[in-house]
């Protein structure tokens, strides 16, 4: 195969049996790849070591294979790879763009409020608030401390100095065309967190580079992540591919379905007699998306 074949990925996280927004969101990666007579991966995301579970990940491939995809081996399983997540928060490090964060949620939603701004008034932020920087101007001897003492911390990015360090940046959105990067929307990001060795927005942007991807199909909702993702790109020397953002699938009340709203799952289908063909059917999956 070419070394240019078109490269899609699907990477459910296995905090919860999947539902019908996953099943749009595999077909809509397996058909990207399959038109394009490329190559559609599997990835499990189980870095939240506290909500994921090996029997949600076994759901994962029995539900996916039931619905009649197919993928390549070996499935790609995040927590067998921290070393290159560390690896990456290393390079980081070395190049002064970190610093680490002991304040709580709570700590930092008062700091904000503090400053004038309810916390869902704060400005920016694709993650929520901006985080005020209560902890960027700690003195770094005191900070190491305080790391050695065993205080839980999360690492984060020091945003504008990222930026200036590469400059502006692009991205190719198929469908919506060029896109100007805007990762200073984030704030100084959260690259590791207090309960993990790295973050979403970390481990995906890395493993996207390691495992060839060359297409990145996801929702609408994660439209936003990719400013942040394509500056890490630039920090850490890594491949940047193409994106195509699908539409999300909702509910007969226009509510998108979720893991936390028990929507109905694909399991809860295929043990009421549905087959694949229906369960598609009620995704919206039409082969020509």
């Amino acid at each position: 195969m070419p070394e240019h074949a078109t490269i899609t990925r699907f990477a459910p996280s296995p905090t919860g049996l999947l539902h019908l927004g996953h099943a749009y969101s595999a077909l809509f990666a397996e058909a990207e790849a399959r038109r394009a007579g490329g190559r559609f991966l599997l990835r499990v995301e189980d870095i939240d070591q506290g909500r994921c579970r090996p029997e949600f990940s076994e759901a994962i491939y029995e539900d996916l294979a039931w619905l009649g995809l197919s993928w390549e081996e070996p499935v790609r399983v995040q927590s067998d790879h921290m070393s290159d997540y560390t690896g990456a928060l290393d390079t980081l490090t070395k190049s002064e763009l970190l610093y680490p964060c002991f304040c709580t949620r709570k700590e930092i939603q008062t700091e904000i409020a503090a400053a004038g701004h309810a916390p869902h008034m704060a400005p920016g932020g694709l993650d929520g608030p901006l985080y005020p920087g209560t902890c960027r101007h700690v003195d770094p001897q005191a900070a190491q401390d305080r790391i050695n003492a065993g205080a839980p911390h999360a690492l984060r990015l020091k945003m504008d100095i990222a930026t200036a360090r590469t400059g502006p940046l692009i991205w190719q959105d198929i469908g919506q065309g060029e896109q100007t990067a805007q990762p200073a929307l984030f704030g100084d990001a959260v690259l590791a967190r207090k309960d993990s060795l790295t973050s979403y927005h970390l481990s995906v942007t890395l493993d996207d580079h390691l495992q060839g991807v060359t297409v990145v199909t996801r929702g609408d909702d994660l439209f936003g992540a990719t400013h942040l993702h394509r500056l890490l790109q630039a920090l850490l020397d890594l491949d940047t591919p193409d994106y195509r953002h699908h539409k999300l699938i909702t509910d007969a009340d226009g509510k998108r379905f979720a893991k936390r709203d028990k929507a109905q799952t694909l399991q809860s289908f295929r043990e009421a007699g549905k087959s694949p063909a229906d369960v598609r059917a009620l995704a919206g999956w039409r082969d020509e998306t």
